[in-house]
């Protein structure tokens, strides 16, 4: 993997040479963000805010060639197909993309960083940003690295500060201490907090000392080593050994799942920016929000006259203040109502209180304890392949629109419960039954019995789309026996 191993060349001796190595960070999974994030497919492989998704919009942000190094990412392993095909869509290829097999949190992310960066660069410098925030001030984010960048390359542990809007109980906050000579905005860190009560978060606003914490960090990769090695050394422990041992996969790393799960579960806060005395915070200025909500989401988003935000087709009467957002392309009517988001999908609708927003990850809760299904992923699932999207189902029988992309093929399979027929109704398929290869065109048909070795593949140009109809006694995912798989998938 290539790491912060080439210099910009300049005549300024005082600038930092080294190029920065963004770390993308996307293990998150944005619960309070349902019902349009879900587990399998989280808020930052989504196009929430914006043309593009969260992660590509970070990954741009961090793409001038001069200044930064190719991305390294480390994400959960079931989103790996999707990243990957995100950035080839916008034609940036990672350094890297690491797996994790658990969550285990940003300190062990940061410290996956900080060995891999290092051993390709011993004077690598990180910056590790979270891939689901977005930024609305691009010039005064990459003036604000910069600011960064020469503090890290003096040996801080740099956090980059929010100056407070208002008093938010969903962020945490970092108190500024005495300035540090020579520098803009530039601060010695006095204290962290975690997510305060409303009166303390008004005393903080009040006091005119404390940020946001971004949850961004620029830092020297070999510092942090030191700083893991001192405060936290069973992570470095762990993940050494997680890496030791990983294999790569196609495009992948994966990490040696028994190893990282011995890394506590920890943030880069309290784990090493809490106790460090290489603690720096940049006053960041940049239009940030971490999207960690429908109220956040609301408040950077476009509003007409009343206040009302919207993403779809809707109407409003008699209505202030509303972030209304229909991914299902029906039209939403809102009338004389204020102050509420309303949220609907193909499977699920959201209705809160915009004061309430952050209690949506308890809706989350209720789901998994209920064992529902709609907390874990879209009735449309992305494959690497392409997608499938449930249509309708009833007693031993559902119908799928499966839609794979040029080039895509699924895994040579067979199932012991369950026949399919599939209707192509756009594009061609080739597809594999038995020992037959045959092509199948738009409005043609075919079946394959219980039990047939079968696959199903795009020969074309162009997306083939086709209705799956599935019968028999069982139809669940692991009546799937793969025999061969180009993805690697067991």
């Amino acid at each position: 993997m290539t790491g912060s191993q080439n210099a910009i060349q300049s005549g300024d001796e005082s600038k930092p040479t080294v190029l920065i190595q963004p770390v993308l960070l996307s293990g998150g999974v944005g619960s309070r963000l349902w019902p349009v994030s879900r587990e399998r497919y989280p808020k930052q492989l989504q196009i929430i805010h914006g043309d593009r998704s969260l992660i590509q919009d970070t990954a741009l942000r961090v793409a001038e060639a001069a200044r930064y190094a190719q991305p390294l990412i480390i994400c959960n392993e079931d989103h790996r197909f999707i990243i990957a095909e995100q950035f080839r869509d916008i034609n940036i290829p990672p350094a890297g993309i690491i797996l994790e097999p658990v969550g285990r949190n940003t300190t062990p992310a940061a410290a996956i960083a900080a060995l891999v960066a290092s051993d390709a660069d011993p004077d690598a410098i990180l910056l590790l940003l979270p891939a689901d925030h977005a930024i609305l001030d691009q010039p005064a984010f990459q003036a604000a690295v910069a600011n960064a960048h020469h503090l890290a390359a003096q040996g801080y542990l740099v956090t980059f500060g929010i100056k407070p809007q208002y008093p938010e109980t969903g962020y945490g906050y970092i108190r500024r201490g005495a300035p540090i000579p020579g520098t803009d905005n530039a601060f010695h860190v006095a204290a962290f907090t975690e997510k305060p009560d409303l009166p303390r978060a008004e005393a903080f606003i009040a006091g005119g000392d404390h940020y946001w914490n971004s949850g961004m960090f620029m830092m020297p990769a070999r510092v942090l080593i030191e700083e893991l090695r001192r405060y936290s050394p069973e992570t470095l422990t762990a993940v050494r050994e997680a890496l030791d041992l990983a294999k790569r996969d196609s495009d992948f790393l994966r990490l040696d799942a028994t190893a990282f799960a011995k890394a506590p579960n920890l943030s880069i806060d309290y784990a090493v920016m809490e106790k460090t005395d290489k603690a720096a915070m940049v006053s960041a200025d940049i239009g940030w929000t971490d999207v960690g909500t429908w109220s956040a989401l609301w408040d950077i988003s476009a509003k007409d006259d009343n206040g009302n935000a919207s993403v779809g087709t809707v109407l409003h009467v008699d209505a202030k203040n509303t972030y209304v957002r229909c991914e299902d392309g029906r039209v939403a009517a809102i009338v004389g109502v204020d102050d509420v988001i309303l949220v609907t999908t193909d499977d699920a609708v959201l209705l809160v209180h915009r004061d309430r927003a952050q209690d949506v990850k308890h809706v989350v809760d209720a789901l998994k304890r209920d064992k529902r299904t709609e907390y874990l992923e879209h009735r449309k699932v992305h494959r690497p392949w392409g997608s499938a999207q449930g249509l309708l189902s009833g007693h031993r029988y559902e119908v799928k629109r499966l839609s794979v992309k040029p080039g895509g093929k699924l895994s040579l399979q067979k199932h012991f419960h369950r026949a399919e027929h599939w209707v192509v109704v756009s594009g061609t398929a080739l597809v594999t039954r038995g020992e037959e290869q045959l092509l199948v065109r738009e409005n043609e048909s075919i079946y394959l019995p219980l039990g047939c070795i079968h696959r199903l593949e795009n020969p074309g140009k162009v997306s083939l789309e086709l209705i799956e109809v599935q019968s028999g006694a069982y139809l669940g995912e692991d009546d799937i026996v793969r025999l061969d798989d180009s993805y690697g998938r067991s």
